[in-house]
């Protein structure tokens, strides 16, 4: 069994713990997923040819991404979809409008008021969506064949538990 990290006192002209802690090692595999995500859907011929173009030339990035994961189906205010991605409303805005001329989202009038407006999947971004599925279930098993069940299983346990 590996030594846990702060078992003896740290010296301070080692700076090799920044290259292994837990933060960066979660950091670069989800880059890593990421990326393999985005190449999945780029070969996807499901996925809408303007979009997959996109994803194949590098234009649709992990950013990007925060939008295929948090844009709940009905819909989201620029402020919550922000939120929930983590990011602030005015860098979330730019992402929505970039993805707005791509064809994958579109602003609409909430229904609950008028004077707010519902960030919402087109249909192609609905079909980007279903790419985006089958992508992350490709990456996944992936990561399962990689590290083994076992190991994918107790990663994602210990995901949850730490995320919740």
């Amino acid at each position: 069994m590996a030594e846990r990290p702060d078992a003896s006192p740290p010296d301070p002209d080692d700076d090799r713990w920044r290259e292994a802690h837990l933060g960066r090692l979660l950091g670069h595999a989800m880059r890593r997923f990421d990326e393999r995500v985005l190449v999945l859907m780029a070969h996807d011929a499901q996925v809408p040819l303007a979009l997959s173009n996109l994803a194949a030339r590098s234009q649709v990035t992990a950013a990007h991404i925060h939008i295929t994961r948090h844009l709940p189906l009905p819909g989201a205010r620029l402020t919550d979809l922000a939120a929930a991605a983590g990011m602030s409303k005015q860098a979330m805005g730019d992402l929505v409008d970039q993805c707005e001329a791509w064809g994958l989202v579109l602003r609409a009038p909430d229904p609950r008021d008028a004077r707010a407006r519902l960030v919402r999947f087109t249909p192609a971004g609905r079909d980007w969506l279903a790419g985006f599925q089958r992508a992350v279930a490709q990456a996944e098993a992936e990561f399962h064949a990689a590290v083994g069940d076992a190991v994918a299983t107790v990663v994602r346990l210990g995901l949850e538990a730490y995320a919740a």
